[in-house]
């Protein structure tokens, strides 16, 4: 069972999310992992990072809210053992044999990122072998997505052993608006669950995937929005609804500019869970409402989405790398040439791998081409 409106919804989130990481990639507001600001404008505001705290709110949990919604879609045609083999296949192949074709390609990149934001030495006397699947063995970066979203396959299952007539998801059929909007606590709630203490050995890694986080809004994509008449109350109301996303943006940018946008501490305030909350469901019912049909391009986004998001950083962080590096181009530019380059060259990088045997099947997990 699938619907025009979430493949729609899930491909433009991905686009979102490259948005995302081209401006991350410089920003400077404490966000880890990127590159850092240009080194002649320390002081520089950068206003263009106001896109980060529009979207890191909310693109990440809609993304788990969809697959919560689709799980239940395939789960109807598939037993649990087929759901769960073919899921372990699409998502454990390109985070694990993917490491050692492709990824590594961009750990590489992410090593000399990390070298270079720290100040240290470039320079390095080990074999080139050794390199090699240490870039393999820093298995972090954009597939903990998907990683995750396995872990969390694992947990649905056995949450359906325990409600295995379904009594819970058909109650979850009867929420009104109301209850909908106050599922919002959840969101809250699971923003609680981070490692506040940033000196806690494991605090960067756990508030990187915030299990328990995504798990609650999984659930609810699975128990709750998987009803038609629950996604019918949410698309009848979907101006108010993003009007009201609008205007908590707003307020949400005025009051924190500056603050670091993904911290637990920020994440778990009272107004970046409204707007997150909102905005979730403002867009599944703006998209309902007004984007439930398809055409070829829509089509090819929705079969290739995946696979874009899996290559689309190694552009950036080998492009963006370079571009700060060994020219002299102003930061304009270079956010000019890395947005153009990550849209245009991830989809074609994508469709190199995609028509390679094997490396196909590896990096992307796809079958042979039909002939």
């Amino acid at each position: 069972m699938r619907k025009n409106w979430i493949d729609n919804l899930r491909w433009v989130t991905v686009l979102s999310v490259l948005l995302y990481h081209v401006i991350y990639f410089f920003n400077n507001k404490g966000v880890f992992w990127g590159l850092g600001w240009f080194w002649t404008f320390p002081e520089y505001q950068q206003y263009q990072d106001v896109i980060m705290y529009i979207l890191y709110p909310w693109f990440m949990p809609l993304l788990f809210l969809l697959a919560g919604i689709s799980a239940r879609y395939s789960l109807k045609k598939y037993s649990n053992k087929e759901w769960f083999k073919s899921r372990t296949r699409k998502l454990l192949v390109p985070s694990t044999i993917g490491l050692f074709v492709f990824q590594w390609m961009l750990w590489y990149f992410n090593t000399q990122i990390s070298v270079v934001a720290q100040g240290l030495d470039r320079s390095s006397s080990l074999p080139w072998i050794v390199k090699y699947f240490a870039y393999v063995m820093s298995w972090l970066g954009h597939l903990w997505f998907i990683q995750l979203l396995w872990l969390l396959c694992i947990a649905l299952l056995l949450i359906r052993k325990i409600d295995y007539k379904d009594k819970f998801r058909k109650l979850c059929r009867k929420s009104n608006i109301i209850i909908i909007l106050w599922l919002g606590i959840l969101f809250r709630l699971g923003t609680k669950t981070l490692i506040f203490d940033v000196t806690h050995p494991l605090a960067w890694l756990y508030n990187l995937y915030k299990p328990f986080f995504y798990l609650i809004i999984f659930l609810i994509g699975y128990f709750v929005f998987s009803h038609d008449e629950v996604q019918e109350k949410v698309k009848k109301i979907w101006i108010p609804l993003l009007t009201w996303s609008i205007l908590s943006w707003i307020i949400l940018i005025y009051t924190t500019w500056g603050e670091n946008n993904s911290t637990p501490q920020y994440l778990s305030t009272r107004l970046c869970c409204i707007y997150g909350w909102i905005t979730c469901l403002a867009l599944m019912g703006w998209f309902n409402a007004c984007f439930d049909w398809t055409n070829k391009f829509s089509n090819y986004m929705t079969r290739s989405s995946y696979g874009i998001y899996i290559v689309h950083y190694l552009i950036i962080a080998a492009l963006g790398y370079m571009m700060k590096m060994y020219t002299q181009l102003s930061p304009l530019a270079i956010y000019l040439i890395l947005t153009v380059a990550v849209f245009t060259l991830s989809p074609l990088l994508y469709e190199i791998l995609h028509h390679i045997p094997i490396i196909r099947w590896c990096v992307l997990w796809e079958k042979a081409l039909k002939k």
